[in-house]
């Protein structure tokens, strides 16, 4: 079993850049997209644990961080 992440920034390297068209784009890399799945699963299974729970509160965290720099990002464009 994994421990809780406390803060979003310990999940930093679960994060790429990647390019979209034009634009350099902040992503979740494979690993960190399936972690946050797998953990959704187990939410809407109720089978979460109270760590899980808080780890699944931080990658949320920061994917509303990233989409918002990516949205400034695009705008920019």
């Amino acid at each position: 079993m994994r421990s809780a992440i406390a803060k979003p920034s310990s999940l930093l390297h679960g994060i790429q850049i990647e390019r979209v068209e034009d634009l350099d784009l902040f992503k979740f890399t494979d690993a960190l997209q399936s972690r946050m799945e797998e953990l959704l699963d187990k939410k809407k299974a109720n089978a979460i644990a109270p760590e899980e729970q808080q780890e699944l509160e931080s990658i949320g965290e920061l994917d509303r961080i990233f989409t918002y720099i990516n949205a400034m990002l695009a705008a920019r464009q």
